[in-house]
């Protein structure tokens, strides 16, 4: 039963995948549990992932640490990315920028959104943005690259 899922979710195209992670027919990324976020959202070129910090998530300033900022927008910029490839391919980051323009108070729900620029065989480029939801201010920008990778016969993302 378990090898008959993973040959249809290698079947799935990314933005198929994604979807079956919002609709929960397939795990989403254990980190997102950790730091307190999900995908909300997945259409070709453009993910949103809702999030909240908590005080668990301080720096030693006690405000949300850089890395959250860097991981929730690097996952909706790497998933818009993954949103339009074809079955058989996938990708991850070769590398991102955050522009932290102010502190998100704990306890704040924000929707990051990625955006992609470009994909190619190659490569991806996509931007993101870190906004609050009650409040509809921006708090963080992003771009990332991402490296475009053929997945070995039977392997899903």
């Amino acid at each position: 039963m378990a090898e008959q899922a993973e040959a249809q979710r290698a079947e799935m195209t990314g933005l198929e995948a994604l979807q079956a992670i919002i609709s929960g027919k397939r795990d989403g990324p254990a980190i997102s549990r950790v730091l307190n976020f999900r995908m909300e959202s997945a259409a070709e070129g453009e993910v949103s992932f809702l999030g909240t910090p908590m005080p668990d998530f301080a720096n030693p300033a006690n405000t949300v640490h850089g890395g959250w900022y860097g991981t929730i927008l690097d996952s909706c910029m790497t998933c818009c990315v993954l949103s339009r490839l074809p079955a058989g391919r996938g990708c991850t980051t070769l590398e991102f920028k955050v522009n932290i323009l102010r502190p998100v108070p704990y306890g704040m729900q924000v929707r990051a959104t990625g955006r992609t620029q470009h994909v190619g065989r190659r490569t991806g480029v996509a931007v993101g943005e870190l906004i609050g939801v009650e409040d509809g201010r921006l708090y963080a920008t992003g771009s990332t690259t991402c490296a475009v990778l053929e997945l070995p016969k039977g392997q899903s993302f």
